[in-house]
């Protein structure tokens, strides 16, 4: 049964402190009705749902959670469904986690079995034929280095090169081999399926290579009927790669770190991250930084300096969002570590405003391209923002294409973003400055209707300057053609 619809949210209005957007990975840390709602007080605008994880009746429990939450609190929460893919992972450990020396010998196996110090089960049944002896096998996002000695039928002998702490179901990752596994599983399948039922339409995709993978997601969902919003997951080499096909076909890019560190040599991460930043923003959608951006939260109060420094640096970049996973999850801190996320955007938009750090390049950048006419009345949206004291950008619209473009040039001012669509107000919550409000019922036209509710919410003073832009409500994406300025009166 799918979960209940939303109410209208776009009866309240509340600022936030930051207009860099954060997505928490929820878990056992932050399950509870309670941790929910403090999450979102403190900044919170998607909810991520780790389907590595968890049963279905838990995840069904924590979406209506977190729509019953946001709802009361009257804010635009959005959900999003990541997808395990084919992800290799080891077993699970009689006491949940082992220690593994330099200089021990192991063996992996793809028996099924509860592993030990001694014995790790692997997932991936064709391990055996896949490895040879001296290749490296990297476990834990690349914190447990293996190097295969020799292989025994199922078995695979390795001596520990890297030692650390292993807990059950990590990830393995096996740079440079080449792995026979379809990036869409049919265990995604079904949890897209199951998320469809429950109302949620955003999904990340883990683990894929080429365009043709968002595509087969794509047409999976409407095949049911469903339209969907889909964020690319970045993190192997071959989806570097082919990153402009990939651009081409989805709807958003998140830079999954992790496994990225290990499935590439690391030293490129910081550049490749950069890259995807700019490609993403020049492209006019959203970007995620995600992975150990405030791991040491999981167990501190405080973060290192240089995750602050790493997180400052992403957003100082045009990052649209920034991810935490083990820190929400699973940490001891989760809703501090929503709160110094915010905290830290804060500080950076107010920085780049006052010195328009990197803002020039992002402009150039965008408008280095062939525009669209929509795109064209983006551009002009952010000449006015910076020549006139424009109190908001009003952006009525359809797919969100216009309200994303605009957030492309990090504007100091937010953005109000109206839909009748519910899937394009909520997919907007993954956009830099933008405000998303669903709206079921327009009224007379939507200049009327935005200028009706600026006033119910208070924020209609006279003197105040705002952009509006329009097009011709044909519900058609892409249709904006007309940029308005009003002096309120």
């Amino acid at each position: 049964m799918a979960a209940e619809k939303k109410k209208d949210i776009s009866t309240c209005f509340k600022l936030p402190n930051n207009k860099t957007k954060i997505v928490c990975t929820l878990g056992p840390a932050s399950s509870s009705d309670c941790v929910i709602k403090a999450l979102m007080l403190k900044g919170m605008n998607v909810a991520r749902l780790n389907f590595s994880h968890g049963t279905f009746e838990e995840h069904r429990n924590l979406i209506r959670t977190i729509r019953e939450t946001a709802s009361k609190l009257c804010i635009e929460v959005g959900i999003m469904i990541d997808l395990p893919g084919p992800k290799i992972r080891v077993g699970t450990f009689e006491d949940n986690t082992v220690h593994l020396l330099k200089g021990d010998e192991v063996f992996l196996t793809t028996n099924d079995v509860v592993g030990s110090k001694k014995t790790i089960p692997i997932n991936y049944k064709k391990l055996p034929t896949k490895i040879s002896s001296g290749d490296s096998i990297y476990l834990n996002d690349g914190f447990i280095h293996l190097q295969c000695l020799e292989v025994y039928g199922e078995n695979i002998k390795c001596k520990v090169l890297t030692g650390g702490i292993l807990s059950s179901n990590k990830g393995v990752n096996l740079p440079g081999i080449e792995i026979d596994l379809d990036p869409i599983t049919e265990k995604d399948l079904e949890a897209i399926r199951f998320g469809l039922n429950e109302g949620v339409n955003i999904f990340s995709i883990s683990f894929i290579e080429k365009a043709a993978d968002i595509i087969k997601v794509r047409d999976f969902a409407h095949n049911l009927g469903k339209n969907v919003f889909l964020i690319a997951k970045i993190e192997r080499e071959k989806a570097v790669k082919s990153i402009d096909k990939i651009i081409k076909v989805t709807d958003g890019l998140m830079i999954a770190r992790g496994d990225m560190g290990v499935e590439l040599p690391i030293q490129k991460v910081p550049h490749v991250q950069k890259e995807l930043i700019i490609k993403a923003t020049t492209k006019g959608i959203p970007i995620i930084t995600a992975t150990h951006m405030l791991e040491s939260m999981i167990e501190n109060i405080r973060p290192t300096r240089a995750e602050v420094t790493d997180i400052a640096n992403a957003i100082l970049d045009g990052t649209d969002a920034v991810m935490l996973s083990g820190e929400t999850a699973a940490g001891k801190h989760p809703v501090p570590s929503v709160a110094m996320m915010a905290s830290i955007a804060h500080e950076c938009e107010i920085w780049r405003e006052k010195s328009q750090w990197g803002i020039q390049r992002i402009e150039n950048k965008i408008c280095s391209v062939s525009m669209t006419v929509d795109e064209v009345i983006s551009h002009h949206v952010n000449d006015a923002v910076q020549r006139l004291p424009v109190k908001y950008v009003i952006t009525p619209t359809f797919s969100g294409k216009t309200a994303r473009k605009v957030s492309s040039f990090k504007p100091r001012t937010w953005i109000l973003a109206f839909s009748r669509n519910e899937l394009t107000a909520e997919s907007l919550t993954f956009s830099y400055g933008v405000l998303p409000y669903h709206v079921s019922n327009l009224e007379n036209d939507w200049e009327d209707t935005v200028l009706k509710y600026m006033k119910k919410w208070n924020i209609y003073n006279s003197g105040d300057v705002v952009v509006l832009t329009k097009g011709p409500s044909t519900g058609k994406p892409g249709e904006t053609n007309l940029l308005k300025i009003i002096t309120l009166t």
